[in-house]
């Protein structure tokens, strides 16, 4: 059989387990199962292999720029699970005591993550509201992958929590353009880090989001 740590070339240098590895098949397999019906991800792209690399490696990416101080880690537009999912399966098999808030206002995508984390025994929380109508939030690291444009999250992030430590996001090929523009409006300290699934895309970690 083939080692199950061989499916995860790129995140060889990650220290990655193969009981994280096993959850991630054991997720591959619910995803498909259920993306008949809700839509998870877009059908031609569910095949285990592109979901491996394009979702799920690239999703486990963050773990670099997760803060392990605090005890919740917040995903605000979580999806089928990216990186939200991914990230507590991290979290679970590195035995860190963290919380991840999953934030989904579609009831049958929310019924997919609670149903997930149950299998896996992940510490989660899913939230099935609108983030955006949400105050007062608190939070370690935030992050968001293929949730709104950059500017659109940093004034959700300013105005909707007030309290929080980092925030990851997810850059594709036009985001070096798009932080050049946001810059002229927000000011924030960031560190870049190229991803590893895709040479046109790069992970922001951004911390002190302040208006101009």
């Amino acid at each position: 059989m083939e080692e199950i740590l061989d499916k995860y070339p790129l995140l060889k240098y990650q220290n990655v387990s193969r009981e994280t590895c096993v959850d991630f098949e054991k997720f591959i397999i619910q995803l498909k199962r259920n993306n008949e019906e809700i839509n998870l991800i877009s059908k031609e792209n569910a095949q285990d292999n592109t979901i491996r690399e394009r979702h799920i490696v690239d999703s486990a990416q963050s773990i670099d720029f997760v803060d392990f101080n605090s005890n919740i880690v917040t995903d605000i537009g979580s999806g089928g699970g990216f990186p939200g999912i991914i990230v507590s399966i991290l979290i679970k098999n590195l035995k860190k005591n963290i919380k991840v808030n999953l934030y989904e206002k579609s009831h049958h995508k929310s019924v997919f993550l609670r149903k997930i984390s149950r299998e896996l025994k992940l510490e989660t929380e899913v939230i099935q509201k609108n983030i955006f109508e949400i105050k007062n939030i608190k939070s370690g690291t935030i992050m968001a992958r293929a949730f709104k444009p950059l500017p659109i999250v940093l004034e959700l992030v300013y105005n909707n929590f007030n309290n929080y430590k980092n925030l990851i996001l997810f850059m594709g090929k036009n985001g070096e353009k798009t932080l050049e523009d946001t810059l002229k409006i927000w000011d924030f300290d960031f560190e870049k880090k190229k991803s590893i699934t895709s040479q046109d895309s790069f992970l922001l970690n951004i911390k002190n989001i302040k208006k101009k």
